[in-house]
């Protein structure tokens, strides 16, 4: 369980929430901070933080994500079902892909997203559903997302965000298959059909908006 995470840590990490001492990301290497090359351009990131579904319907609502797709990676059969995926034999996790543009949300936020949204202690399983396609994981695209990755966990675990330690899976990015059409969108195409959407994601979903208020889209 966490212990009072955004108290605690993302007001120490980022001063979301107008902490007046010196986060400590700030003496990270500038390598992990530049912004130099934030212009028109867009990066990908990959996360898997259990059931798609509700982390599609978090990601797609922050301003500067362009586009989130619902899939599958970091396993080693081509082109998986659903189905198979689920028999937990395949190696891949449930995850996301998010295009984003960095000028307007960087990597940073998105991973102060990614673990605030799901429970990063918890080995192979996120609430009820069970298996190793749950896992929580980071696909990183490149060295300077592997840093800051490995930088965020090591610093929650420093710092005892949470009663467990973080032991959130980051590996390098090998290749992403989109999930089946129903997949996605699904919050959108099922929450006032599918109990799921009230029960599960739509109660994530309040309090997600909650915390960043700031960096949701406008419309």
């Amino acid at each position: 369980m966490m212990n009072h995470f955004f108290l605690s840590v993302l007001a120490l990490v980022s001063g979301l929430f107008g902490c007046t001492t010196t986060p400590p990301y700030q003496a990270l290497n500038s390598s992990l901070m530049n912004t130099n090359n934030m212009t028109d351009r867009t990066d990908t990131a990959t996360f898997g933080t259990g059931c798609f579904w509700c982390t599609e319907a978090i990601f797609e609502q922050l301003e500067g994500v362009l586009k989130v797709t619902s899939g599958y990676s970091g396993g080693q059969v081509a082109n998986p079902t659903y189905k198979q995926v689920c028999t937990g034999e395949t190696g891949h996790a449930e995850c996301v892909q998010v295009v984003y543009e960095p000028a307007k949300i960087s990597y940073d936020d998105l991973l102060k997203v990614f673990f605030e949204v799901h429970d990063p202690t918890s080995l192979n399983r996120q609430g009820a559903d069970v298996g190793t396609q749950y896992r929580s994981a980071i696909f990183y695209h490149d060295n300077e997302q592997k840093e800051k990755a490995e930088y965020y966990k090591t610093e929650l675990n420093r710092v005892g965000a949470y009663d467990k330690p973080v032991i959130t899976e980051i590996v390098p990015f090998t290749k992403f298959y989109p999930a089946e059409d129903y997949h996605q969108e699904y919050y959108q195409n099922n929450k006032n059909s599918n109990p799921y959407c009230s029960i599960v994601i739509r109660p994530k979903l309040e309090k997600f908006q909650k915390v960043f208020a700031a960096k949701l889209k406008k419309n």
